[in-house]
């Protein structure tokens, strides 16, 4: 079983990617297969959009894993200890930031989009403002998706230690605080990547609109 879905995770696309690739060399359309081309020809809307989805879906994402390890753990040593069951609510709290996390950075992240004609976006400035925008947001969600695991899962263990033995409690938390700080340096980390970057804009007066070939 765990052959199968090493290949079908990564054997099953590289083969695909290596397939289209030769079939584009060999019908003489090897040039379509460019990287340039694309972040050219890509909308800066589409890159702002992209990461901004990615940075909530995958901080709700880590916030559900890290609930439902924590939660399951809750409920089954609640069985033999129902002491533990209010006290180790804090374990789901940690995995609850994590999501307002994501939440805060696509606010903040959203304000920088404003309409500007097509002719007009594609500005250096523009192009800037949607690649810092996607890469923040794919950084935020990354963090806040890992930080929720590690969380849930050292959540996990405190309430079945806290179940065993109730001085295990506060030593197994600080662990616990010291992991859900990490998202909210991805938070740092993401504000610093847009922090250099301006509202989309048309541009008139301060950069010229890039006429890209690629772009019709």
């Amino acid at each position: 079983m765990g052959y199968y879905s090493s290949y079908y995770s990564y054997g099953l696309p590289t083969f695909l990617i290596i397939v289209i690739a030769l079939y584009l060399l060999f019908t003489g359309s090897g040039e379509a297969f460019n990287v340039g081309r694309f972040l050219e020809e890509t909308s800066p809307y589409a890159w702002a959009g992209t990461g901004i989805g990615l940075c909530i879906g995958l901080s709700v994402l880590g916030a559900g894993w890290g609930i439902m390890v924590t939660g399951s753990s809750i409920l089954g040593g609640g069985v033999r200890a129902p002491r533990i069951t209010t006290k180790n609510l804090i374990s789901i709290i940690f995995c609850e930031v994590v999501a307002i996390y994501g939440v805060i950075i696509g606010i903040v992240y959203s304000a920088k989009i404003q309409p500007v004609p097509e002719h007009l976006l594609y500005t250096p400035q523009n192009y800037f403002t949607g690649f810092a925008l996607f890469w923040g947001g794919l950084t935020v969600g990354l963090c806040n998706l890992l930080c929720g695991v590690a969380v849930g899962i050292t959540g996990s263990t405190a309430a079945l230690a806290d179940a065993a033995d109730p001085n295990l409690f506060v030593k197994i938390l600080v662990v616990e605080v010291f992991g859900s700080i990490m998202g909210l340096f991805g938070l740092i980390v993401g504000l610093l990547m847009v922090s250099a970057a301006d509202d989309f804009s048309a541009g008139l007066g301060v950069a010229k609109a890039v006429a890209s070939p690629y772009v019709l």
